[in-house]
């Protein structure tokens, strides 16, 4: 379960409990390798939704990307404005326009699918960049 590393770590790092103990107090933390490597595993599966669901797409890969480069789970909209001085700035359009409709706010035309790609494209590299070097 790719999915799970990162639950338990989100959960640990925000340490609000619901009913009973603090979550960082239970669940040993997620070893860094171990998440590193259950988020990246999931790019394949997210980049296959980017058509129907290019908003989400474009926030969750900014959002593995700052992950693996902070060692923080951040929120999509925190992620999309980390990430644009990191792209080139052909790229940055298609984030914006994917963090204001996050944002509810007005957003203007969805980015062609050329676009969408190339900035989705431009985020695996940088998070696959992040996600080779040795810890």
């Amino acid at each position: 379960m790719p999915d799970l590393a990162p639950l338990i770590t989100m959960v640990r790092q925000g340490d609000t409990p619901l009913h009973g103990p603090p979550p960082a107090a239970l669940p040993a933390p997620v070893p860094h390798a171990d998440l590193r490597r259950a988020i990246v595993e999931g790019d394949p599966e997210l980049l296959a939704d980017l058509g129907p669901d290019t908003r989400n797409v474009l926030l969750t890969l900014a959002r593995i990307w700052v992950t693996l480069a902070t060692g923080a789970i951040r929120s999509k909209d925190a992620a999309a404005d980390w990430a644009p001085e990191r792209l080139a700035p052909a790229h940055r359009p298609s984030l914006a326009w994917a963090r204001a409709g996050y944002l509810g706010q007005e957003t203007g035309a969805a980015p062609s699918g050329a676009a969408a790609r190339a900035c989705a494209d431009a985020l695996v590299r940088g998070l696959r960049a992040v996600a080779d070097q040795p810890s």
